[in-house]
């Protein structure tokens, strides 16, 4: 079964709209991307509310048992309130809602957070032992060197991984150059 930590780690940035400074994910893409994962999802748009003379428009969806609530105001490019939205307008604002509320079961959420891809998730206990195996067991600075590149790449949303890994690599080297002296 896809679980939300399932779709949060689906990299949407290639179906993402840019207007100003905001990213936006495609609407269509999101709906085809639920569906894809639970055929039966469903939403509705319930009756939009006036705040003066701006509007708030209302989304509900229901995905895998569970149903996810949304609101988002009619907004022009610049993301002020219009004022009387026509049709269009709110048509705009529904489906950006629409994929807001798809968001919220992890299918691109990370935008709404002003990140440009999705958080990594930490590392498991196994992988920092088999990391920390590999370190151990390494038979040159050579291989340290790559361990250490590869796992800056792989976590450099971590730095503390990094900078733990690093601390080990150094370790484990001046073991190597020492047991190296000692052979000389």
């Amino acid at each position: 079964m896809t679980t939300f930590n399932d779709l949060r780690k689906i990299n949407v940035s290639e179906f993402t709209e840019k207007k100003g400074n905001l990213s936006y994910l495609s609407w269509a893409w999101a709906v085809d991307t639920l569906l894809q994962h639970d055929p039966m999802a469903t939403w509705e748009f319930p009756e939009p509310t006036y705040f003066g003379e701006t509007m708030m428009v209302y989304c509900s969806v229901t995905a895998f048992g569970k149903t996810m609530k949304m609101h988002l105001p009619v907004m022009d490019n610049r993301n002020n309130a219009v004022k009387s939205p026509d049709s269009r307008k709110v048509s705009d604002a529904m489906m950006r809602c629409l994929a807001k509320c798809i968001a919220c079961f992890g299918i691109g959420l990370y935008i709404y957070a002003g990140e440009d891809l999705p958080v990594e998730p930490e590392p498991s206990e196994d992988e920092l032992g088999e990391l920390t195996t590999k370190i151990e067991s390494s038979t040159s600075v050579d291989e340290l060197v790559e361990i250490f590149i590869v796992t800056k790449a792989k976590y450099a949303k971590h730095p503390n991984i990094v900078a733990t890994v690093r601390d080990l690599c150094g370790a484990r080297k001046n073991e190597l150059l020492s047991t190296e002296a000692e052979v000389k």
